[in-house]
């Protein structure tokens, strides 16, 4: 945690002292006559679908299984609770409300396809500087870029003799659907790299919390009594619930029969 704080120092001092990387970086992928090239390829654009297609499949699997615990309270889960529970409040937390509620909502840094530098009419914003040249949505920092870097916390969860073999997979996965964004003219390299350095730090200290601190602030025993207790709840209610509904049809059904 301590060298991933550093490395989003050192990137974003970098950044501000030399913002003519982010210049060139994009200025690679751009031209007066078709703008930012990438976008038109449909390949790319293909790419691009990828990486929130995988964040939806892992974040639809992971609410799949804690759901069927509460259904099936009296059955063992389908893994180990905290797995999920990892998941998905490192997705909702990073590039949820760190990434896109606070920082691409407030900050107004234009995207380079809007600055005067490539075209557009807005003046180009340093890293972490507040302005008001875009709403909502802006630029600093990469909303996808931090949903791929999110995507290796599942080589967090797998066993270690899959780890490296995963992280061989989801690394350059990562690399390739961030590097599209700054293809595509949406983000700058540095919104890129503050929005990994950002991320990872979330996914280290909720995988401290979960899995390295002692006690756990949460272990996969208490998560599973939790669930066992209030999936049992549920089912009294609902079965309450039906037998209302059953009490209340007869009755009307009654009613109509004398008349």
């Amino acid at each position: 945690m301590i060298a991933v704080t550093a490395y989003v120092v050192f990137v974003s001092m970098f950044f501000l002292i030399f913002p003519g990387v982010d210049f060139w970086a994009s200025g690679a992928f751009y031209d007066e006559i078709s703008g930012f090239w990438a976008q038109n390829e449909p390949f790319l654009r293909d790419v691009r679908h990828l990486g929130p297609f995988l964040v939806k499949v892992i974040a639809i699997a992971c609410v799949g299984v804690l759901v069927i615990k509460l259904l099936a309270p009296g059955r063992p889960p389908l893994m180990p609770l905290r797995q999920p529970v990892f998941l998905l409040t490192t997705l909702i937390l990073g590039p949820g409300v760190i990434v896109n509620a606070i920082l691409k909502d407030n900050w107004g840094r234009p995207r380079p396809r809007y600055v005067e530098e490539f075209g557009g009419d807005l003046p180009y914003q340093p890293v972490w500087k507040i302005s008001d040249h875009c709403e909502s949505n802006c630029s600093f920092v990469s909303g996808e870029a931090s949903a791929a870097m999110w995507l290796t916390s599942v080589a967090f969860l797998v066993p270690a003799t899959w780890r490296k073999a995963s992280l061989c997979f989801l690394v350059p996965l990562c690399l390739v659907l961030s590097a599209n964004r700054v293809a595509f003219g949406g983000h700058f390299f540095s919104d890129t790299l503050i929005s990994w350095g950002i991320t990872l730090l979330l996914i280290l200290a909720v995988y401290h919390l979960l899995y390295q601190r002692v006690p756990p602030i949460l272990s996969d025993r208490k998560l599973d009594e939790w669930f066992t207790v209030n999936g049992r709840r549920l089912h009294r209610r609902v079965n309450r619930l039906v037998l209302r509904v059953r009490f209340f049809v007869r009755g009307m059904a009654r009613k109509f029969s004398e008349h």
